[in-house]
């Protein structure tokens, strides 16, 4: 009963203050929640259209980003291999839904965000691959803040495939599709030494381990972590004390899973843990069991390797398990609270919508394959050509005529009232609070899977 009540009580916290939160600020679109929502990336700069796949020079994805203040759209699909590291500058938005096709995928390097601020990113893809840099992830965002990544493909990654590190804070991870780290670690995410992160509603697939590795203050709330190797979620395990909300995520184990669902805690991370649920026989079917306390004590310290870049180590004096908290760290304090499902809802979600689903292409759809498997497939792979490699996403060229070239469709500026040859209604702001690229931008995506 006790585990209900908390459960419950967290979740009524968590919804309550959602209308308080909406009057006083407008999210960076609607369904933006967490630490994250208050980012207006774009909003009011110049739009820019991405009108080739080519790496760099005019109408590509590293001009367009090469500025700040920018509200970035896409002509283009295809896969846009990049031959360096991406910087992605502050006040951007990249409105990756805008893109004609099955959207458009960044190859072979990374996207960083480090040392930027006030950035909204939906429905991209991000793998790194084995080209891309040793150390480096798919995406990187080192002393960021401000941030929001809604629906986004992180996969690839050769240190982690995300990495958020260094007094980044403020910043949600929503909706996405994290998985698949190559060699050397094959790890999913180090989240270190930040402040005010959610993460949520995010599917963490066939990662060695850091499902993700939480050292800040983090909230976790409707994961679902599946195949992981060695461990799933990772604690902070060190002398600073961490800070981490665990409500109603789901663990399931696959054919790669050898290792602990939960592990590398020591007592000086600071944990509320509420709904989450574990499935450990790999029999083809949901049949969690509520995880206890005791699924965090873990006396190895957690295996983050495959035998050759070891183990956790607990600091030496503290012990393998958390200090469990009585409610949550994060209680009414983010911009825009986060929704909260059941675990089963929660892997509903995460199979119907993670990642750029818009229109998932062949790796993404590979990968839910494996998640609906419920345990008989999926595999922790050292390089991309493992798992039949990069594959094809069809490119395109926008459909529609926009004279004015404000990023808006001719026949979508008569039907809402603007003028198709003035550029300027396009950064009018409607009644909702948005200008009307981001009103045309969020329509596209307003019926898609959550």
């Amino acid at each position: 009963m006790r585990r209900a009540y908390i459960s419950s009580l967290g979740i009524i916290l968590f919804a309550g203050s959602a209308l308080a939160a909406d009057a006083a600020m407008l999210p960076a679109f609607p369904g933006a929640e967490g630490f994250g929502a208050a980012a207006t990336g774009g909003r009011g700069g110049e739009i820019v259209h991405v009108t080739t796949l080519a790496d760099a020079g005019p109408g590509s994805l590293r001009e367009a980003v090469s500025k700040p203040n920018r509200f970035v759209v896409f002509d283009v699909a295809g896969i846009i291999k990049l031959e360096s590291n991406l910087d992605v500058l502050d006040n951007t938005t990249l409105a990756g839904q805008t893109a004609p096709g099955e959207g458009v995928c960044l190859y072979n390097r990374t996207a960083t965000f480090s040392g930027h601020k006030n950035i909204i990113v939906r429905y991209m893809r991000f793998r790194e691959g084995i080209a891309g840099d040793r150390g480096k992830c798919a995406i990187n965002c080192s002393t960021g803040s401000n941030m929001i990544f809604d629906h986004c493909s992180i996969q690839w990654g050769r240190w982690d495939c995300m990495g958020c590190t260094v007094n980044s804070h403020d910043i949600t991870y929503q909706n996405c599709l994290i998985g698949e780290g190559l060699d050397p670690q094959r790890f999913g995410a180090l989240i270190d030494s930040v402040q005010n992160i959610t993460i949520s509603h995010n599917l963490w697939i066939s990662n060695q381990s850091r499902n993700p590795k939480a050292k800040g203050t983090i909230q976790y709330i409707n994961n679902v972590v599946y195949n992981y190797g060695g461990s799933g979620l990772v604690g902070g395990h060190s002398a600073t004390d961490h800070y981490l909300d665990a409500i109603n995520n789901y663990f399931i184990a696959g054919p790669s899973s050898s290792g602990h669902a939960i592990g590398g805690f020591s007592d000086s991370d600071k944990v509320f843990e509420a709904g989450n649920l574990v499935d450990l026989d790999k029999d083809g079917k949901l049949n969690g069991r509520p995880v206890t306390h005791a699924d965090f004590n873990d006396p190895t310290g957690g295996d983050e390797g495959d035998g050759s870049t070891g183990g956790v180590v607990i600091p030496t004096g503290q012990k393998p398990y958390p200090t469990f908290m009585a409610k949550p760290w994060s209680e009414g304090k983010p911009p825009v609270p986060v929704t909260v499902d059941s675990a089963a809802e929660a892997v509903k979600k995460v199979m119907a919508g993670a990642g750029a689903s818009l229109r998932r292409d062949a790796v993404d759809t590979r990968l839910i394959g494996e998640l609906a498997s419920l345990g008989t497939k999926g595999k922790v792979i050292k390089d991309e050509a493992e798992a039949g490699g990069i594959g094809e996403i069809k490119s395109a060229t926008g459909m529609w005529l926009d004279t004015d070239k404000d990023g808006i469709p001719d026949e979508w500026e008569k039907a809402h009232g603007m003028n198709p040859a003035d550029a300027k209604d396009a950064g009018k702001v409607d009644a909702s609070g948005y200008m009307m690229i981001e009103v045309y931008a969020n329509g596209l995506v307003a019926g898609a899977a959550k």
